[in-house]
């Protein structure tokens, strides 16, 4: 009874103009959230293990300064002058093992390989693994190993083509245990290694910085000195940074700065984008609070002789609150359906160039949406609630 008296002065085109326009702030917010969301796995891949914005810089080695003698390691003013930059946010070394490291492997009906190796790591920060597996304490066997893709991709379609012997998967891999043989200073040990993943951007095999500093105290035959920095940038697109480096004599790969400016790029540009369609969220949800505040002022006189004959301002506030809610569920609902729609387009697109490429899931954007949908609510509530409030204390 209570909606059919106050539907009156209902104005259509005011909330037809909101839905609408919420709809479209809505859908470019989810769609600018999961566009980033997705492309963003393309980058990273399976390579998850060092991000974007993180270079790795190494002084140039030429005919010169192996003539010269010239150290291609970075002292440690080299180190502070880099850290002082205005560009860098954080920087790493990367240890280098100074003994000896063999590493065999057996399959069933496969022979034994082994194979002369290296060591390299960086400080923890920098490497994204989970804690629980990228660890080492003093005393375990166990040994985890995150080696370059290409050295895979090395064995798959060079050694084992040539040789007729089976290609492994990265999978198969991570399931073998390698036997570390480390030697030097006059000790040897042995650890179990587990390969926990594959780095396209990491030339190098990195182990837990924790493991390189206890074995190169106990089995180091001489001192060792960084030769290569990870660097943390602010900017990949600044151009101080291709500056600084050839001012220097530093280097760095030219396509993960390029993959990593690409990725800035994009985070610039989804930001323009969902603040847009933030914008014309504000504005719909203005335009609601305007359409709702005239209708609740329009029908002042009954709510006022309702709130006289005892109805409570919570029982009155209730049609145009639940108005509001339902506009804004449907809101919601119709902005995951055309979310669901333009992600099918663009992902068959991308399938195209990534065959490989695995979706991620829609849960951030979801989140969004959620997010979004209570917040707007709770404001279209609170000003309903206030209004009717603003009309009961003028009754007393």
């Amino acid at each position: 009874m209570l909606w059919k008296l106050l539907r009156h002065h209902i104005s259509i085109p005011q909330f037809a103009g909101f839905f609408l326009a919420n709809l479209i702030g809505m859908v470019i917010i989810l769609l600018g959230v999961q566009f980033y969301t997705d492309v963003q796995a393309i980058y990273n891949g399976e390579d998850t293990f060092m991000k974007a914005d993180y270079l790795i810089i190494n002084k140039k080695v030429g005919t010169v300064s192996m003539f010269t003698g010239s150290s291609v390691a970075f002292d440690s003013d080299e180190q502070q002058d880099l850290r002082q930059q205005p560009f860098v946010k954080d920087v790493g070394l990367f240890t280098p093992s100074a003994f000896h490291v063999r590493a065999a492997f057996q399959m069933q009906g496969l022979a034994n390989m082994t194979t002369d190796m290296f060591f390299e790591s960086v400080p923890d920060r920098f490497v994204d693994v989970a804690s629980s597996r990228w660890h080492y304490t003093e005393g375990d066997s166990n040994l985890p190993i995150i080696l370059p893709k290409n050295y895979l991709d090395l064995y798959n379609f060079g050694y084992a083509s040539s040789r007729g012997m089976p290609k492994f998967s990265e999978g198969i891999v991570g399931a073998i245990t390698l036997g570390i043989t480390v030697s030097g200073g006059g000790n040897m040990q042995q650890f179990d290694g587990h390969i926990v993943g594959f780095s396209s951007r990491l030339n190098t095999i990195l182990v837990p910085e924790s493991f390189m500093l206890w074995a190169n105290k106990r089995f180091a035959d001489h001192p060792v000195e960084p030769t290569r920095l990870v660097v943390k940038v602010d900017n990949p697109t600044d151009e101080r940074i291709t500056q600084y480096l050839n001012d220097n004599g530093y280097e760095t790969d030219a396509a993960k700065l390029d993959a990593s400016k690409t990725s800035f790029l994009l985070r610039i540009i989804t930001a323009i984008v969902t603040s847009i369609g933030l914008v014309i969220s504000i504005l719909a949800v203005y335009i609601l609070m305007l359409s709702i505040y005239l209708l609740v002022e329009k029908n002042s006189t009954k709510l006022e002789n309702l709130l006289i004959i005892g109805y409570s301002p919570w029982r009155v506030s209730m049609p145009y609150q639940s108005l509001t809610i339902v506009l804004n569920i449907l809101v919601l609902l119709l902005s995951f359906g055309a979310l669901l729609l333009a992600r099918g387009v663009y992902l068959s697109m991308l399938a195209g160039f990534f065959p490989q490429f695995d979706s991620p899931s829609l849960l951030p954007s979801l989140a969004v949406g959620l997010f979004i949908f209570i917040i707007v609510s709770i404001i279209n509530i609170i000003v309903v609630r206030n209004k009717v409030m603003s009309i009961w204390n003028r009754k007393k």
